[in-house]
């Protein structure tokens, strides 16, 4: 098929563009420099030219707790405008298929754990990731929206925190593993006694490897016709604190862990129910978290030498 993978050439994306690539699709990335998708007549020239079979919306603005502490209106504008202006392309163009990328983001600060989809209502996002989360949710309702009043085949999924090779490694804007991966490497290579991390290390957080979500998101567009949002995750949660200690072990980092209690802790608890993504399209993480890190460790340290 012709597959347009918006945000194809991110962390995520790339990892599934590798992948239709190489089961003979015809995959087509459009340059953020070349089309503005918060830009409708941009986005539609897009698709103009196209005419894609399937399209992946990945595309996304944004980070870690600082990033998005900083960035709360762009996150805000520049997600919901995207996914708006994809969707209503999708519906004009009759794509016979839509996959959006949701986020984890969207469920209610204090959500009842594990996370299920039908909690995703019960309250307001944590607050530093709250636009981006709303944003995404609005999109859900409009996918949602189109399907029951124009028959619109958009589905969407909401993946956990992802991480492994190609990550985002900008402090500023990173998340968790690879801004751990970065700054016990740094660290040790300067040979410094120790690296301070925010908050006090008892959030949990689950987290997925990129080439897992890549199966789940290629297994939902290959079996999944429906309305409902679907998880896509390990079901199992770590501290930060924890999580720390096994970047430690990979990196091989021997120095102080200071926790910087004046920073926020984000969200309390994160852990998927990850039944529904099992039932509806037969997808179940493999790659364990331990082994993950060692292959992310290993991808970085190649090229940062």
């Amino acid at each position: 098929m012709r597959v347009l993978v918006t945000g194809g050439a991110g962390f995520l994306g790339s990892h599934l563009v590798e992948r239709l690539a190489a089961d003979g699709h015809d995959v087509v990335v459009p340059r953020r420099a070349d089309t503005d998708l918060t830009d409708m007549a941009a986005t539609a020239r897009l698709f103009d030219e196209v005419e894609p079979e399937l399209v992946f919306h990945l595309a996304a603005e944004v980070g870690g707790i600082g990033a998005n502490r900083a960035n709360p209106g762009r996150y805000w504008y520049a997600n919901l405008m995207m996914g708006a202006h994809v969707l209503e392309q999708v519906r004009l163009h009759a794509t016979p298929k839509l996959v959006v990328a949701g986020t984890i983001c969207s469920y209610p600060k204090f959500a009842p754990v594990p996370f299920r989809e039908d909690d995703l209502w019960d309250g307001y996002p944590e607050e530093t990731n709250a636009p981006y989360g709303v944003a995404k949710k609005a999109i859900l309702v409009g996918a949602q929206s189109y399907r029951a009043q124009y028959g619109t085949n958009a589905i969407t999924l909401l993946p956990v925190n992802l991480y492994g090779p190609r990550d985002n490694f900008d402090l500023e804007t990173s998340h968790v593993i690879p801004a751990l991966i970065r700054k016990m490497i740094d660290a040790r290579g300067r040979g410094e006694g120790s690296i301070t991390l925010w908050g006090d290390g008892t959030p949990t957080r689950e987290f997925l490897y990129v080439d897992d979500c890549v199966e789940g998101l290629m297994l939902a567009a290959a079996r999944y016709d429906g309305a409902a949002p679907v998880n896509l995750g390990t079901g199992e949660e770590i501290s930060i604190r924890d999580l720390a200690e096994l970047v430690r072990e990979a990196t091989g980092f021997d120095g102080e862990i200071v926790w910087d209690t004046s920073r926020p802790n984000g969200q309390p608890r994160r852990k998927l129910d990850t039944t529904r993504a099992e039932e509806l399209f037969d997808f179940r993480a493999r790659v364990p978290l331990r082994e993950g890190i060692a292959r992310t460790v290993e991808w970085y340290r190649a090229r940062h030498r």
